[in-house]
């Protein structure tokens, strides 16, 4: 019995080391799996090697392998162990090619652009981010404040605002927008590795929710991202921050809307009823957000398109019935030249949102944009990667420290 679990859980492990390692990004259906068990494994490669030699260590104390078939699974276990090792090597490549991007873009020497105050602050220890069972950090030494309305609807239009324990004044805010696939998610779940490391620095940061879908569609999600844009201009100042300079950021879902928001200001059409209100904004951090609803440059195949989830849960009309709309709502036609300044951050790996889209997304970009745009796309990494601390976590966090002390510096020149 213990052989045929351990030749079990090889077989397993080794699947999950090769998720890791390979992106197998045509998989249709099995998409959200494969980018769960890649994400789990590729982002802490260390403590599956643990749990895996541990249990193998375990069965084997119980006479797994006894005969051939547990010889067989041990061998097996060593390949997916090789596997872990070189999944851990690619991860500890996030940091340098992370400063790799920022040099491309930015310039070489961009770091001696940053005010000296910011880049001694920058040096600073910053506490760990803690997970707790009920979704929330652990934000040690800062200010929290929970449930803020910004807008009319009771439960989805409410904002958390986190800032230094000693307070804040004219600090740069940064506003964070969940992802989930527009249909799940909550302002307490993500970017806090982000968060604590920019409220410990000073700023004020902003994580926000919003209408989900299907029960509310498009365009209701960005209607209150520059809904909570609006708000933040005209309040935040009460809770230190600096209205002038409002950064977005957010994950996949919520990259798609940041984007969309920072290449749409005063738009119209996504500010009814407040339409004369600023949604301008200083900077756009956008993890892995999928640019391009309609797929006009066929990077996608009919087995692998996002358009049956769209039509189904997101959007208020089929492609086919209303373009117009769909063209509206896709980041890649809102691209112009007043864009901000723009980090764009793809995972190698990612199985939901290809790299190819973000590289497509951001070449447009760069050829229309008066502002940077560093692109960084992170060797090995899954969907969601930067969910929870890990190396690439950190990568990620430390080169958006850099380049925001830039941006905010030039800012202030």
């Amino acid at each position: 019995m213990t052989t045929d679990i351990l030749f079990f859980l090889s077989i397993s492990w080794v699947l999950a080391s090769l998720f890791a390692l390979v992106r197998l990004h045509r998989s249709g259906p099995f998409s959200f799996p494969i980018m769960l068990i890649g994400w789990m494994v590729g982002d802490h490669p260390s403590g599956n090697f643990l749990a895996q030699v541990v249990t193998a260590a375990a069965l084997a104390a119980g006479g797994a392998l006894d005969d051939s078939l547990g010889l067989a699974a041990l061998g097996l276990a060593a390949v997916s162990w090789i596997g872990l090792a070189a999944v851990r090597r690619t991860s500890r490549q996030a940091a340098s090619t992370a400063e790799a991007a920022l040099g491309d873009s930015l310039g070489a020497d961009y770091r001696s652009d940053i005010d000296a105050d910011r880049l001694a602050l920058m040096e600073s220890p910053v506490p760990r981010p803690v997970m707790r069972l009920n979704a929330r950090f652990r934000l040690t030494g800062l200010d929290a404040e929970f449930d803020i309305p910004y807008g009319e609807h009771p439960k989805r239009n409410l904002l958390d605002i986190y800032r230094p324990m000693s307070g804040a004044e004219n600090a740069q805010v940064l506003l964070q927008v969940h992802g989930g696939g527009w249909i799940i998610g909550h302002k307490q779940q993500q970017a806090f590795p982000l968060m604590l490391r920019m409220a410990h620095r000073g700023w004020v940061c902003v994580s926000i929710n919003y209408r989900l879908a299907p029960k509310h569609r498009f365009p209701d999600q960005i209607v209150d991202v520059k809904r909570a844009i609006a708000w933040v201009r005209a309040n935040i100042a009460e809770h230190g921050g600096d209205p002038s300079t409002i950064v977005l950021t957010g994950g996949s879902a919520g990259g798609h809307l940041t984007s969309l928001a920072a290449l749409t200001a005063n738009l119209p059409d996504f500010q009814p009823g407040f339409e004369d209100d600023d949604t301008s904004v200083a900077a756009c951090v956008p993890f892995y957000g999928p640019p391009d609803f309609t797929n006009r440059n066929k990077i996608r195949g009919p087995l692998t398109s996002m358009k049956p989830f769209l039509n189904r849960m997101i959007m208020p009309s089929k492609l086919a019935d209303d373009p117009a709309f769909w063209d509206l709502v896709s980041p890649l036609s809102q691209i112009n030249a007043d864009a901000p300044p723009f980090f764009v951050v793809q995972g190698h790996h990612d199985v939901l949102v290809w790299r190819e889209e973000a590289r497509d997304f951001v070449d447009q970009l760069r050829q229309v944009s008066r502002e940077p745009v560093v692109y960084w796309e992170v060797p090995g990494a899954q969907h969601a990667f930067d969910t929870f601390p890990s190396h690439r976590t950190r990568a990620a966090v430390d080169a958006i420290e850099r380049f925001l002390a830039l941006i905010t510096t030039r800012r202030g020149d």
